[in-house]
Formats: structure tokens, C-alpha cells, sequence
């Protein structure tokens, strides 16, 4: 059996869109309105992975992955978050979410964001030499340049990293400069992915 997008959003011109551009590279798509209306159908999911936004009325996106649990459903999720919300996507790493994106996404990042939680299900070797890979690189933080990190993946401005290290918050700018490039990170978002990855056992 093929497998199955699932896109759950209140929001229908994103159900569009999201469904245009997954159709465009040639994968198959199904769509709800709510979580509620997934919910529904949890029993007879097809196969794939689920795409969610995390704030939607009623039941949000990791509410719905608590529930999805519960019920025995263990495709992998990918939450959509217009927030730039560091502890809300902490949360939903720590729920077991494979992934999270910032919205306005790149496409390329979405594509590629469903198509790693596609093949996770099988694939714990890979999954182990990322977090080889991830470990290698934290190895290479200095002792100040991890403690900016752990400030910066817990939540924490520059500012409020700055009181919390007793430097200033050019300091603590200059050291989280040196932590993107040496993690490799592109954005805050890939900076707690890669955390929380690491943490994962």
C-alpha cells in the first residue's frame, strides 16, 4: 500500500497548498479539517505520516498527538508552528514529533520534512549515525559556547542567556554565532532539533 500524507489544518487555503505542492512531487494526500476529524478515522489511517499545524481551535496539534497515542497510532508527525515558538517545539520534539518547521516554510524544507518522516519508520540505523553525527559536533563546542546553547535551546533570548551566564548579550550573540556554525544549523528551529535529537535514546 502506498503511503499517505495526512494534513490536518482549520486553515483550508494551507490544506491547498500543502496538497498541491506534495501532489507536485508525486505523493498522495489526504486532508481534515480538525483534529477531530483525523480522530475519526484514527482506526483506518492508510500508512505515511501525519503534517499538523499546532495551534488550531478546539484540540491542538499535540493534544491530537496525545490522543493519536493513546488510540495506538504511531505514524510520524511533522507540526507546523507560525510562532517561532521555542518551548512549544520542545514540547512537541519531547511528544516524539519527528519533526517541526517555522511557518512561512521554505518548500524544499516541508518536502524534505515529509519525506525523512516517510522513511523513519524503518530507519534506525540512520537515525543513529545523525546522532552520532550530532554528538561529534557538540563534542566540539567549547565549555561557555555549550552553556550558550543550552540557554538558547531552553528558550532563552540573548538577553535573558546573558543575566543567566553573567556576560553580556553581545557576548552571548558573538558565542551563539559560533554555536550555528559549528552545529551546522541554519535557523533556532534546526539549533533545538538537533537537541532534542541528541537526547533521544
Amino acid at each position: 500500500m502506498s503511503q499517505v500524507v495526512h494534513i490536518v489544518d482549520d486553515d483550508l487555503a494551507l490544506r491547498e497548498s500543502l496538497e498541491f505542492l506534495l501532489a507536485s512531487v508525486g505523493l498522495e494526500t489526504r486532508s481534515y479539517d480538525s483534529a477531530a476529524s483525523l480522530l475519526q478515522k484514527a482506526g483506518a489511517l492508510e500508512p505515511g505520516c501525519i503534517v499538523t499545524d499546532v495551534r488550531m481551535p478546539e484540540m491542538n496539534g499535540l493534544e491530537m498527538i496525545a490522543a493519536l497515542k493513546e488510540r495506538g497510532v504511531s505514524h510520524p508527525v511533522v507540526v507546523l508552528t507560525g510562532h517561532a515558538d521555542v518551548p512549544l517545539a520542545v514540547e512537541a520534539m519531547k511528544a516524539g514529533v519527528a519533526d517541526f518547521l517555522e511557518k512561512p516554510f521554505e518548500d524544499e524544507a516541508l518536502i524534505g520534512s515529509v519525506r525523512a518522516a516517510l522513511a523513519r519508520g524503518g530507519d534506525d540505523a540512520g537515525r543513529q549515525a545523525e546522532q552520532a553525527e550530532l554528538q561529534t559536533r557538540l563534542t566540539q563546542l567549547t565549555a561557555r559556547e555549550r552553556d550558550v546553547f543550552d540557554a538558547i535551546v531552553a528558550g532563552d533570548s540573548n538577553k535573558a542567556a546573558a543575566i543567566r551566564l553573567g556576560i553580556s548579550p553581545r557576548t552571548v550573540e558573538i558565542y551563539r554565532a559560533n554555536v550555528m556554525a559549528k552545529m551546522k544549523a541554519q535557523s533556532l528551529s534546526d539549533l533545538v532539533r538537533m537537541a532534542l535529537r541528541c537526547e533521544q535514546p
